[in-house]
């Protein structure tokens, strides 16, 4: 499902003394099938950004389209927009609410009035995904799990509504470096397997760089980069003056840059600079 925003802006509290903008004029074209990264400051927008695309909030302008449907209009079915576009926000698993795993992860498709057979075929197919088994842990109080298994719990959560677009906000905070690979992974999967549009708010810029096929950056509510991970971040001196950064290997490069050797700054991989260092075997400029 493709996401499309046109001259979308939003502004809090209008006409009073605290009207703020949060977003201003934003155009935004996300592909269907493609996994789209969303960085900037706190403050910039992001979290409006996210709640437009599922109408949690109404632009005060502009329009918001999923494929040929304009869902800023006031007759939309928000309940079928909400099933297609799932948002996770930061730590999901303060939701969790149910007294087992299997019925927390079913809360949505019974609400959909869906046959009890087909709920528990998506509970099932969920957990699954999650690389979670229903029969170890569905009986179990999901306030009884692990970080990590709560976080995953909390998203099959929303998988189980089988949505189109998964739009998450900061899905891999406080998680150790195993969680935050697997929940990486799993992304790259849902995108390959079953070509779902991914929209990530993150502040890891070396995981937006491995996974992301675009990027977009925001400050003060509007877009001022956008494209591939090697476009976005080969901008490092106007991302530093946004108080962002690039991912750790970009900025090493760089700084071999200046330093003299004749290496390429636009690396995001390990491979890649590897690669680019034993190429160039180290070699300095004149």
């Amino acid at each position: 499902m493709r996401v499309k925003l046109a001259n979308v802006t939003h502004v809090y509290l209008p006409h009073t003394p605290q009207e703020t903008k949060a977003l201003d004029d934003i155009h935004l074209d996300v592909e269907s099938g493609k996994i789209v990264g969303i960085i900037g400051k706190t403050g910039s927008g992001k979290s409006t950004l996210i709640q437009t695309m599922n109408r949690l909030i109404t632009p005060t302008r502009g329009s918001v389209w999923l494929d040929e449907l304009d869902i800023s209009q006031k007759k939309v079915n928000l309940s079928l927009v909400r099933q297609q576009v799932g948002i996770i926000f930061q730590y999901p698993e303060y939701q969790l609410f149910e007294d087992t795993v299997y019925n927390d992860v079913a809360f949505g498709p019974r609400n959909l009035n869906l046959a009890e057979n087909e709920v528990d075929l998506r509970v099932k197919e969920a957990l699954q995904l999650m690389g979670l088994d229903v029969d170890q842990i569905g009986g179990n109080s999901p306030l009884a799990l692990s970080g990590g298994q709560k976080r995953r719990v909390a998203i099959a959560g929303i998988l189980a509504m089988r949505p189109r677009v998964l739009v998450l906000d900061e899905p891999t905070a406080a998680l150790d470096p195993k969680g935050r690979t697997s929940l990486l992974e799993l992304l790259i999967n849902l995108r390959r397997d079953r070509q779902m549009t991914v929209v990530i708010v993150s502040h890891g810029m070396d995981e937006l760089a491995q996974i992301a096929d675009s990027l977009v950056v925001l400050n003060h509510g509007r877009v001022v980069l956008q494209g591939s991970p090697r476009e976005v971040f080969g901008n490092r001196d106007q991302l530093v003056e946004m108080g962002l950064a690039v991912p750790q290997l970009t900025e090493l490069m760089i700084r071999l840059k200046e330093r003299g050797m004749k290496v390429a700054a636009d690396i995001l991989t390990l491979e890649e600079a590897v690669n680019e260092i034993c190429r160039n075997g180290g070699k300095t400029g004149d």
